[in-house]
C-alpha cells in the first residue's frame, strides 16, 4: 500500500513540475492566444497540486497508521 502511495506522489509531483514548465514556455511565447492557452494550462497546474497534496496527506496518514501512531 505504502509503495503505490510513494508512486502516485511521484508520479503527481512530476506532473505538476512538467506542466509548470508547459505553461511558462507557452505564457513566454507571448500574445493573446498564448496567454490563454498558459492562463489554462497554470489551471491545470493548480488542479495537479491539490492532487499532489491530498496524495502526501493520504501518505503521511498511512504511515503514521503503520507504525502505530
Amino acid at each position: 500500500m505504502l509503495i503505490f502511495i510513494n508512486t502516485v506522489i511521484v508520479v503527481a509531483v512530476l506532473m505538476v513540475v512538467v506542466t509548470l514548465i508547459w505553461g511558462v514556455t507557452t505564457m513566454a511565447r507571448g500574445g493573446d492566444e498564448a496567454k490563454a492557452k498558459s492562463n489554462k494550462i497554470m489551471r491545470w497546474r493548480v488542479g495537479l497540486q491539490a492532487v499532489a497534496i491530498v496524495a502526501l496527506l493520504i501518505g503521511f496518514f498511512v504511515k503514521a497508521q503503520l507504525r502505530g501512531g
